[in-house]
């Protein structure tokens, strides 16, 4: 649907500056995600650490005209003469009352599902079980927040039929905001959960705030077994339809009568209308039997037949909620996304693949679309605008009805095949050759098959990484800082073996102030790999000044030695004003200025112009711990003192650090204009070893099983006696993956099929043996050595080290895989 400017400024009650017509199809929120100029109006969100209205010149220059603001730029008639500003007190209440005035268009069905856990996996699954008969707009993804509500409301068109929105709240007060724009007609209260207590005083104040939602929706559909949620519904004086589900109350609505456990598989029987159905799903687990509950009460409501649900349940697929990015054969990235196939999800792929910003070519393989509520025409028209505008070079298309509309596709590169079977035996299939490749495909053309043949055979021991988990860890230490306050954040030792490059992409994205390296060579691969933010050099080479000033890489310095030498070089490269970062030693006595060099350092720096202190900072040695308190004051002192002294003899803004990550948590009073965040990036509190967002997962399988008598022994030098007869399984990692040798010979574990399997005898170079005597196990089955389940500073524990040299030490031949909601 399309408004025009004028009716856009009616519904959200703006002040206009600019008379110039136009209509509004896109909402953006990020400029980043910019790819309809034309039809697109910018809200300019304030955050706590953002301000979108800095983005208004760069948006102007690629093409927006229309602007949501809550001041109009200086001198906007000339500045900006084509543009539309519409001023509103906030922006993000306009985004939400546009929203709201959209949704008032449409008298569909609309389900608005809350909870703890579960609302993507009910939503994607209540996608699945209606999609045959009926044509749904859903969230994409997990956009549940102010923010992703409206944008996901704003997908309502002139075909939808049924609507189903996630709303994810994090604090009282959020939820009024959410219902008001989805209006659900049945409200859904998924598993409630511990996700954000600390933010409620109790669980029955987080489960009414949840509720707000339903306050004036037909129906209600929930679990009554949880006693806080059938307490908070009579509180609340419900006048719906209550549709309550439970194994336990045979009065409920639908009620559970049998749930039985198969291999792959469960059958559940339950009663609905006083008669008894059952359907199978072909997951096992609790949390997907409960959701797939959830799903039936919901779909038998909106009209389904317990025949239709006992036909379509068996058919649910899991819901990946990531993309993967994966090393491909012959120079090619993956970006792996072929779990389902529509156009709001296929935009979002799209803008992440654009966001990767590698020097290959962009290709992307498609496969029909379905139920898209617009004829194939339209649709595939639609697609071929958003490729284009994404920067798609080559396209691929597979399926009947994209092989029927190639014409609509107008990438000048395209190819097109009925199956997948067809493509992997082209000519084109075996030609990708350095190129990022976009998989997006609904699950039932067989995509899997492209990945497996496309990803590169390395090794069958991974570190997975969690894109998301680096986000919510970077936040996480944000709530600590006041807005003001910048963050740099360590990715030296390839991101802590996670990979530099994705990480910095994913920091860089997140609007980080700084990246810092250890040398220039980790700075360069960053260039090379399109990253733009400010890179800080920790341990500057003198071999390498050549390098930082060619690729913008700005060098600590800690001594005059090092200070005279990039002067000098500055000098030769006819280089005036190079940034550079004042290291102290205040206590460390590792590398920096000691306090009496000030006076000397200062001098120094004022009578030449080739470089120019950007900031000033120094570590402390142990704010990791209430026992060095005193000295961190003492440290703090000196460099107090110091770092003012510097900043008196210049007038321009020199940037102080000294707060580490335990340092942002244990001494926020000290975060001065920067903050530098290391470990804690990477999901580990260093104050008490906690883990916060698990980033880096190391998995591998079981290769071989064998029975090994009482007696024998297993491995090198005869170290692991077995003692009763066993079942010793071999895993494809060793200590040149990262396996630390001394966790051999029982003295820790690995996890299997979430068991605990201990490493026999000592650990090879490339393989290792685990016990897995008792495990219900086979070979191919997957093993955790750390990770979500097995937190690395188990291991780090056991061999008395820290959590760096584990997560460091994973070996570059580990492939690296990485995935991102």
């Amino acid at each position: 649907m399309k408004y025009s400017i004028e009716k856009v400024a009616t519904l959200i009650g703006a002040r206009r500056y600019g008379t110039h017509q136009g209509d509004i199809s896109w909402l953006l929120t990020d400029s980043r995600s910019l790819c309809f100029p034309e039809e697109t109006l910018f809200f300019a969100l304030k955050t706590q650490r953002n301000d979108g209205h800095r983005y208004i010149d760069d948006l102007y220059r690629r093409g927006v005209r229309h602007f949501v603001v809550e001041q109009v730029p200086e001198h906007s008639e000339s500045r900006y003469p084509e543009a539309n500003f519409l001023r509103v007190p906030h922006t993000l209440a306009a985004l939400q009352r546009l929203a709201e005035r959209h949704r008032d268009e449409f008298d569909v069905p609309v389900v608005g599902i809350t909870g703890s856990n579960g609302k993507t996996m009910v939503k994607e699954w209540l996608y699945q079980l209606l999609l045959p008969s009926q044509k749904i707009v859903r969230s994409p993804r997990s956009y549940n927040s102010q923010i992703g509500v409206p944008l996901s409301v704003w997908l309502l068109n002139e075909q939808t039929e049924v609507g189903i929105f996630e709303a994810g709240i994090s604090q009282p007060g959020e939820m009024l905001a959410l219902r008001d724009i989805i209006q659900p007609t049945i409200g859904v209260l998924t598993c409630l959960g511990s996700a954000h207590q600390e933010n409620f005083r109790s669980m029955e104040e987080k489960c009414m705030e949840k509720l707000e939602l339903m306050h004036d929706t037909q129906a209600m559909v929930y679990c009554s077994d949880n006693d806080v949620v059938s307490r908070c519904i009579r509180r609340m004086n419900y006048q719906g339809e209550k549709i309550s589900w439970s194994q336990c109350d045979a009065q409920a609505a639908l009620f559970v009568s049998g749930v039985k456990m198969q291999d792959a598989m469960t059958v559940i029987t339950y009663v609905w209308q006083d008669e008894e159905h059952t359907f199978e799903i072909p997951f096992i687990d609790e949390a997907s039997i409960e959701d797939s509950i959830t799903c039936a009460a919901v779909a038998l409501y909106l009209g389904l037949t317990p025949g239709q649900i006992t036909e379509r349940m068996p058919k649910l697929e899991p819901v990946a909620m990531r993309l993967e990015v994966k090393q491909g054969q012959r120079g090619c990235i993956l970006i792996n996304d072929s779990y389902n196939s529509d156009i709001n999800s296929l935009d979002i792929a799209l803008d992440f693949m654009q966001r990767r910003n590698v020097p290959l070519k962009s290709t992307l393989i498609l496969s029909d679309i379905f139920q898209s509520g617009s004829s194939p025409e339209a649709l595939y028209a639609q697609v071929s605008d958003l490729c284009l505008k994404r920067g798609v070079e080559k396209f691929i298309g597979i399926g009947p009805e994209l092989f029927s509309q190639a014409d609509r596709i107008r990438i000048n590169e395209k190819f097109f095949y009925t199956d997948v079977q067809h493509f992997l035996s082209s000519e084109v299939f075996t030609g990708l050759r350095n190129e990022l490749i976009l998989l997006k495909g609904a699950r039932n053309f067989g995509f899997d098959q492209i990945t497996e043949q496309l990803e590169q055979k390395v090794h069958e021991t991974i570190l997975e990484v969690n894109l998301n988990a680096v986000v919510e860890n970077l936040n996480y230490y944000r709530s600590f800082l006041k807005p003001e306050t910048k963050m740099v954040c360590m990715i030296k030792a390839d991101g802590y073996g996670a990979g530099a490059v994705e990480i910095a992409k994913t920091l860089q994205d997140h609007h980080v102030d700084y990246l810092a390296v250890a040398v220039a060579d980790e700075g360069v691969t960053l260039r090379k790999a399109g990253i733009t933010a400010n890179i800080m050099i920790m341990n500057p080479e003198m071999t390498a000044f050549k390098t930082m000033f060619d690729y913008d890489l700005e060098p600590e310095v800690y001594s005059f030695r090092l200070l005279d030498a990039l002067i000098r070089a500055a000098r030769k490269e006819g280089i005036t004003g190079w940034p550079v970062h004042i290291k102290l030693d205040t206590g460390m006595h590792r590398l920096g200025f000691d306090p009496d060099d000030i006076d000397e350092l200062i001098d120094r720096l004022k009578h030449q112009n080739a470089v120019i202190p950007r900031s000033v900072f120094s570590h402390f040695v142990g704010s990791d711990s209430d026992d060095f308190d005193d000295f961190s004051a003492q440290q703090f002192a000196i460099f107090d003192a110091g770092s003012k002294q510097l900043q008196a003899a210049f007038s321009h803004k020199i940037l102080r650090h000294m707060d580490n990550s335990a340092g942002i948590e244990h001494f926020p009073e000290r975060q001065m204009d920067m903050c530098r965040l290391g470990l804690g990036l990477y999901g580990v509190d260093p104050r008490d070893n906690r883990i916060l967002s698990t980033v880096s997962t190391l998995k591998t399988t079981i290769l071989q099983m064998r029975h090994v008598p009482a007696g024998d022994t297993v491995g090198y030098s005869r170290k692991g006696k077995i003692e009763r007869d066993s079942v010793i399984a071999a895993i494809p990692i060793g200590y040149a993956d990262g396996l630390n040798r001394h966790l051999g010979n029982r003295h820790c574990y690995c996890l299997v099929n979430g068991q605990k399997a201990e490493y026999v005898g000592n650990i090879c170079m490339d393989v290792a043996m685990i016990d897995v005597t008792g495990i219900d196990c086979h070979e191919g089955d997957r093993v955790e050595i750390f990770g979500e389940h097995l937190p690395v500073t188990v291991l780090s524990d056991i061999i008395d080290t820290i959590p760096y040299e584990i997560l460091t030490g994973v070996s570059n031949r580990v492939k690296r895989v990485y995935f991102q909601d």
